[in-house]
């Protein structure tokens, strides 16, 4: 999905759970993100930076380093990760990589996109 000149490149919210699922899943995540919604700006808040960096001491494949050379990570409000990612989601209007039900019923509640990695070891749009 190839953007024309001068057109803005999207945002792609990261949540924790949605980046361990694609690392588990193998996905290749450059590829799945350019077939399902284009070229995007990766974007972390810094509460699922931490999130991911725990997990991480007790697992070495959750390939940080590719994460980080692709994302802005973003300190935002205080509060949960959830809610702050639901705030985001509505204030740049970005989808969600998440394979959380619960943070999926809410983005959907208002109106937010979200991708979600399915068991073809693909991503799939939900909007």
């Amino acid at each position: 999905m190839a953007l024309s000149a001068g057109e803005p490149v999207p945002d792609l919210l990261i949540d924790a759970c949605g980046w361990v699922a694609v690392v588990d899943a193998r996905i290749n995540i450059d590829l799945e993100i350019e077939r399902t919604i284009g070229p995007a700006n990766w974007i972390l808040p810094a509460q699922a930076k931490e999130e991911i960096e725990r997990l991480a001491k007790a697992r070495n494949d959750l390939l940080l380093d590719l994460l980080t050379t692709r994302v802005t990570v973003i300190d935002s409000e205080d509060g949960h990760t959830d809610d702050v990612l639901v705030h985001l989601a509505q204030r740049l209007e970005a989808p969600v990589l998440t394979v959380d039900k619960n943070l999926k019923r809410r983005l959907t509640a208002v109106g937010c996109a979200y991708l979600e990695v399915v068991r073809d070891r693909s991503l799939r749009l939900v909007d």
